[in-house]
């Protein structure tokens, strides 16, 4: 597209509007627009400015979606070309050499790197890309192109690339759901290591691009409490949480989750580490399993928590509340005393504060008294972006569970 690094439109904000832009925010909403000037294809350049004329930036423009504006950048002098989102995707990758191991690492993460609804993971050799913004996605090959260049600097060739483009919202944003390959064709079950622990990852059909990479150092931080102890891995996806607990030296490990696809896949990863005599998978709906094993009597020394997001929107916020509230209570009662509970919430909607006080709830409901050990966020590949809170959505706790003394 020649015009794609053409400034089209001339986007003018309401009086009083634009706080979150105005406090860092990458986002501008249908509702705080005055006016638009200009035209050009959906989803080009836009500059932004103020109600009184002051410029503040320039985003893709997208009047298809409430997030009308995606802020690229700030300086309104800037010129957005390909070296502009070369620089971009250079300072992402330098940043996660220094941040995590880049074996299997988030590359790209979205407004927190400045690229705007672009994601893109490294599993190994292998490439996989996510587009769910209209305006960005004119970029797509121009970003692609900067990282195997940036990475072939390092030594590292690209095998394939492969992209996800198949979330439902794309569909907010006027675009097709899509996937496949944009590289020639590969075999889609990527081995990675991570934390030491080996994996089979299924990019193409695994959930979103594969693999949850943001748990990282979380799976690491169970580890110091398994060692010889009973432990129930519940959405245990396709095992990782069980196989740390595994491999640091858990005497079992049950891990559970609904999707028998995720099972399989669990069983083998456990057969690529050799952990099949100490750790097993069930297929269970874990809030139908949960209170089995409580009638049965059963008790584990450390019982993991990793549900998918219990709501997507604010308006679902009260009905994810009771999920959380419930998944914790049965959980408690299934640690033994002085044991301890794992637990976490990836919705962004589920603030820091309301999922503290959930699990507090929980605590008191159960008669539990929990001693915090540690909270943790997502790994450092998925960086949260202060001014943009929708880059702050994994919670994690471990406690030690005791019972009222």
């Amino acid at each position: 597209m020649e015009d794609r690094y053409t400034v089209t439109r001339t986007v003018t904000l309401k009086k009083g509007e634009g706080r979150s832009l105005k406090a860092g925010g990458p986002w501008v909403y249908d509702n705080e627009i005055a006016s638009v000037v200009g035209g050009g294809r959906n989803g080009a350049l836009a500059a932004v400015r103020d109600f009184d004329g002051y410029p503040m930036g320039i985003g893709v423009y997208n009047e298809n979606s409430t997030i009308r504006v995606r802020m690229l950048c700030r300086r309104p002098e800037t010129e957005i070309n390909e070296e502009f989102l070369r620089a971009r995707v250079r300072d992402a990758w330098e940043y996660r050499k220094k941040a995590v191991d880049t074996e299997a690492c988030r590359i790209i993460f979205g407004e927190a790197d400045w690229l705007p609804g672009i994601v893109a993971d490294k599993f190994s050799d292998i490439l996989v890309i996510q587009s769910l913004s209209l305006g960005m996605d004119a970029f797509k090959d121009v970003i692609l192109s900067a990282l195997r260049e940036e990475l072939s600097t390092d030594g590292i060739a690209v095998r394939g690339i492969y992209e996800r483009s198949d979330a439902k919202v794309r569909e907010l944003e006027g675009m097709e759901r899509t996937k496949g390959f944009l590289s020639e064709p590969f075999d889609t079950r990527v081995e990675i290591v991570e934390n030491g622990v080996r994996y089979e990852v299924d990019v193409e059909e695994g959930q979103k691009t594969g693999f949850f990479l943001d748990q990282k150092y979380n799976r690491l931080a169970i580890r110091r409490f398994c060692k010889d102890a009973a432990v129930l891995d519940c959405f245990t996806h396709t095992g990782s949480f069980a196989l740390n607990a595994g491999a640091a030296g858990a005497a079992e490990v049950l891990g559970v989750d609904a999707s028998e696809t995720a099972v399989r896949q669990a069983i083998r990863n456990a057969e690529l580490n050799n952990l099949t005599d100490r750790v097993r998978f069930e297929t269970a709906d874990v809030f139908d399993l949960l209170p089995k094993l409580e009638a049965e009597g059963r008790k584990f020394d450390v019982v993991i928590l990793d549900p998918p997001a219990f709501t997507k929107s604010r308006t679902a916020t009260k009905q994810a509340i009771r999920g959380y509230r419930e998944i914790n209570m049965r959980g408690l009662r299934l640690v033994k005393d002085g044991g301890f509970l794992a637990t976490c919430s990836c919705s962004h909607f589920m603030t820091p504060q309301l999922f503290t006080e959930t699990i507090a709830q929980a605590a008191n409901s159960v008669h539990r008294r929990l001693r915090q050990v540690e909270y943790r966020t997502q790994a450092p590949d998925h960086p949260i972006l202060w001014s943009a809170e929708e880059s702050y959505y994994l919670k994690f706790y471990i406690f030690q569970v005791c019972e009222e003394k």
